[in-house]
């Protein structure tokens, strides 16, 4: 479907929180997964491959946001991934496992997230009317 101006520049900002935050799980940048309040103590393959997820996912809306178009699978995934990670976030800061300020790190995700199902819910209204 062609995306609305507003929901391409939404993706090719997420597409930069994206391959910014893929960052904080390269296992060699440390002082990032500690900033945001992250555990340290993590095997470097499962941040790699968080790493390669993160990124994979920040291409692809970078690749949303420039041609103009995604399917709404796509962004449904992108959005129901971004709400799944601010819950998680949520739920283990308010458990104490990682730090409060996590909440507020992840809060990115939420608005993302929140913007893909408005827009998903927007365009099933228009198929509906076709």
């Amino acid at each position: 479907m062609i995306l609305p101006k507003w929901m391409r520049v939404a993706m090719l900002a997420t597409a930069a929180m994206n391959c910014l935050g893929a960052l904080a799980f390269v296992p060699s940048i440390t002082a990032i997964r500690n900033q945001f309040g992250f555990p340290q103590n993590v095997h470097p393959l499962y941040l790699w491959i968080i790493a390669e997820f993160i990124f994979i996912f920040g291409v692809a809306y970078a690749w949303a946001g420039f041609s103009g178009r995604a399917s709404r699978l796509f962004v449904a995934v992108g959005a129901a991934g971004k709400l799944a990670f601010f819950g998680t976030i949520v739920a283990f800061a308010l458990t104490g496992e990682i730090a409060l300020k996590s909440i507020l790190n992840a809060s990115g995700d939420l608005i993302f997230g929140l913007m893909f199902a408005f827009w998903i819910f927007q365009a099933s209204k228009q198929l509906g009317k076709g």
